[in-house]
């Protein structure tokens, strides 16, 4: 049943006082299963003066000139592209991307990571290796690789190749990864020679679960970036980072009867469930055309679903189906991770090209109450190269201590940084590997950020040249301020 503009005006009437106690602190929900740890306690059995406030303190330069961090924390490259060697002689890809983290075998932890390759693999010095049986475009330049960290033992191969721009994605709760193709490419366009902008499952324990790869189509094709799974309704929601115009966020449920499940979404028709899109509407009934309108933290949206007409994009993009006042966009809708209930959702920026510019949004899409609340604001930072600012936030995940932590894709300076539950930011780490020159510097964005399943290490890749990093140290939790 939809949540009418005038179901959701009677409920703020109602309940105004609790949605402005809400808005007024901006609070960020706790991680479920958060460790059980005070907000003075670490992950290790001491706990430091430095690390008593607000976050870990400041950021120590690198001597190795890749990544600093605060004091009592290290950090191991576990890939490294053009260096690290997968398990057939191959050089690991390059332009690490979305990342999620599961536990292997022996106590081993296993990770997903995909690759952003665009285009001919002609353009690229280290495209994903096209892996017998496991290729869908043999013309297409990326895919995923699946690693897998014990103790000191790092192994790794590829899960998918022959896909194009895997930009984020996201877990299941059945065990699997779905990777995520941002690109409309058809086939006969930059040489591809099937069409693209699917999503894709990828096993990271059963490598013959992986073999034949089939998009699952039933998603549909546009510019995706991410998605969650609501573990209890079973619907996904997915992410488009598009402009001209501004993406949307949708919604997919279920086909009546369907069961999730490793390899489940494979079996489905290319029409199977509903894909719908967003339509927002403020306290008052007013519909909202984008994010960008909500300037304060706190702002809540009522949300309501509309369905695709033609999800395979089959002569016009999704987002241009739909006319001016059926569903609400947003700039780069980038990252997202299922916690609390709900899912956060990333909206890195916004210029001239949306009504109101900001430098990043972080909302939280309650699905019980179909509501969408503004977590985490960034204003446009007016020097991104000077130390101290956050702009441009892109993958995010729940932390096991409490908030976010969030990879920075922005201008200048480029950091992994914390939010607290109260919408307060902090410092983790700052990427200091110069691709530049020394007269114009230029630093890649982080990506892939994710915890290992016991909350011990956090996993961030450096997207260009290609590196992942695993960050151990005193993580602990964090107080409400």
């Amino acid at each position: 049943m939809s949540l009418t503009r005038r179901d959701f005006a009677r409920r703020s009437a109602l309940t105004g006082a609790g949605i402005a106690l809400a808005g007024s602190v901006g609070a960020l929900a706790t991680a479920p299963g958060a460790l059980a740890s005070t907000d003075t306690e670490t992950a290790g059995d001491e706990t430091e003066d430095r690390h008593s406030g607000l976050g870990y303190g400041p950021l120590i330069p690198d001597p190795q000139g890749i990544l600093a961090l605060p004091a009592g924390f290290s950090y191991r490259i576990v890939t490294y592209s053009g260096k690290t060697k997968l398990e057939t002689g191959e050089f690991t890809p390059s332009n690490h991307d979305g990342t999620s983290a599961f536990d292997g075998p022996r106590g081993a932890t296993l990770l997903v990571n995909n690759h952003e390759l665009k285009g001919p693999r002609a353009d690229w010095a280290h495209p994903v290796p096209l892996t017998e049986g496991l290729v869908y475009d043999p013309a297409a330049s990326g895919g995923c690789t699946v690693v897998e960290v014990r103790h000191e033992h790092v192994a790794e191969w590829v899960g998918i190749a022959g896909t194009s721009t895997n930009c984020a994605g996201g877990n299941t709760p059945w065990g699997t990864w779905l990777t995520c193709e941002e690109t409309e490419d058809k086939a006969g366009k930059n040489g591809m020679t099937k069409d693209h902008g699917y999503v894709f499952e990828v096993d990271p324990e059963d490598r013959r679960a992986n073999r034949d790869p089939k998009p699952l189509k039933a998603l549909g094709r546009y510019a995706h970036e991410a998605v969650v799974v609501d573990p209890k309704r079973g619907h996904l929601y997915l992410t488009e980072d598009a402009s001209g115009p501004n993406g949307l966020l949708y919604r997919w449920t279920t086909p009546e009867g369907f069961h999730h499940g490793r390899g489940r979404l494979r079996t489905l028709a290319d029409d199977a469930g509903r894909l719908q899109a967003f339509k927002c509407f403020d306290s008052g009934g007013r519909f909202v055309d984008d994010l960008s309108r909500a300037t304060k933290i706190g702002t809540v949206y009522g949300v309501d679903w509309i369905d695709v007409p033609d999800r395979d994009a089959t002569t016009v993009s999704v987002r241009k189906q739909f006319a001016s006042g059926e569903v609400t966009r947003a700039r780069k809708l980038e990252g997202m991770w299922w916690g609390d209930g709900g899912t956060y959702i990333v909206s890195s920026y916004a210029r001239e090209e949306s009504p109101v510019q900001h430098d990043g949004q972080v909302w939280f899409y309650d699905p019980r109450r179909r509501t969408l609340t503004l977590k985490v604001l960034l204003g446009v930072n007016p020097d991104p190269a000077k130390e101290g600012g956050f702009d441009g936030p892109d993958n995010i995940t729940v932390s096991p201590y409490g908030g976010l932590v969030i990879a920075e894709d922005g201008a200048g300076v480029q950091h992994l940084f914390g939010a607290t539950d109260s919408g307060r930011t902090y410092p983790i780490a700052r990427n200091e590997l110069n691709i530049g020159s020394a007269e114009e510097p230029e630093y890649s964005e982080f990506t892939g950020v994710t915890f290992s399943p016991d909350g011990k290490t956090l996993f961030a890749n450096i997207q260009e040249p290609g590196i992942m990093l695993a960050v151990t140290g005193p993580w602990k939790r964090q107080k409400r301020h």
